[in-house]
């Protein structure tokens, strides 16, 4: 009877110990874009590269957790999270509270910052015109209510060309990305005022990924504690950049 009891409480705690290894082993997908810089981007050497992927790779190294990198469309970021193509989503991604119905959030890992509207001249008409912004973003919410006509696009780069061959007056996007790119091209200028939208971006992840979100959410709280949070957002959106108070 005690070599069974014995023999039951070894192939559990077997059982349990392989478990236990499987879990730590478990492979974490970390969806992204790739293509709305500095927050992420192709590289030369075609892999994903920008600001969310050292952040990335480092929360996945304090969580002791092995990460690879997916890159999928904007447009269907959020429901290939849900059904299970990657684990997260790391994509310069607005928490929302309509967002926050479908997946959860991370607390934030970049502060709100100011929406930019970038046009070929600064009296373009924000208020009346055809802006163009980026399909399922907080920026193409903000004109559909604005009382502009919006035209959306698929990814960043169309709605740059929509303004440079006439097809919308303006495009209203993330500051940190529209600004480079006024800066690189002398047909475009910054118009209007900034717009403050959102609450922060954060990572997304499927509802009943509960440990996985708790993981995260203490590497972050981590890297703003200790200072290298704020030191990455400097390297990549400039020392003027909106930072953490800590």
């Amino acid at each position: 009877m005690k070599t069974q009891i014995l023999t039951a409480a070894t192939a559990l705690a077997l059982s349990a110990g392989m478990a236990m290894a499987a879990s730590h082993s478990m492979t974490v997908r970390m969806g992204t874009e790739g293509a709305y810089p500095p927050y992420n981007f192709i590289n030369d050497a075609g892999e994903v590269d920008g600001f969310e992927r050292e952040l990335g790779d480092e929360l996945c190294a304090r969580a002791e957790l092995t990460c690879e990198w997916v890159t999928n469309d904007w447009d269907s970021i959020i429901p290939n999270l849900v059904s299970g193509n990657y684990d997260t989503i790391i994509a310069g991604m607005s928490i929302t509270d309509e967002r926050d119905e479908v997946i959860d959030f991370t607390q934030a890992y970049i502060p709100p910052d100011p929406s930019l509207y970038v046009a070929l001249s600064e009296d373009a008409d924000l208020t009346g015109g055809v802006i163009a912004a980026q399909a399922g973003t907080i920026q193409a919410s903000h004109v559909a209510e604005s009382g502009a006509t919006l035209v959306e696009f698929a990814t960043p780069e169309e709605t740059i060309a929509a303004v440079k061959n006439g097809e919308a007056d303006a495009v209203l996007a993330d500051g940190a990305y529209l600004e480079p790119i006024a800066a690189q091209d002398p047909a475009l200028v910054i118009a209007g005022d900034p717009v403050m939208l959102g609450g922060g971006i954060g990572m997304g992840l499927r509802e009943s990924d509960d440990d996985l979100q708790a993981k995260f959410d203490a590497a972050i709280s981590a890297m703003k504690e200790d200072g290298t949070l704020n030191a990455m957002i400097r390297k990549w959106f400039g020392d003027d950049a909106n930072t953490f108070d800590m």
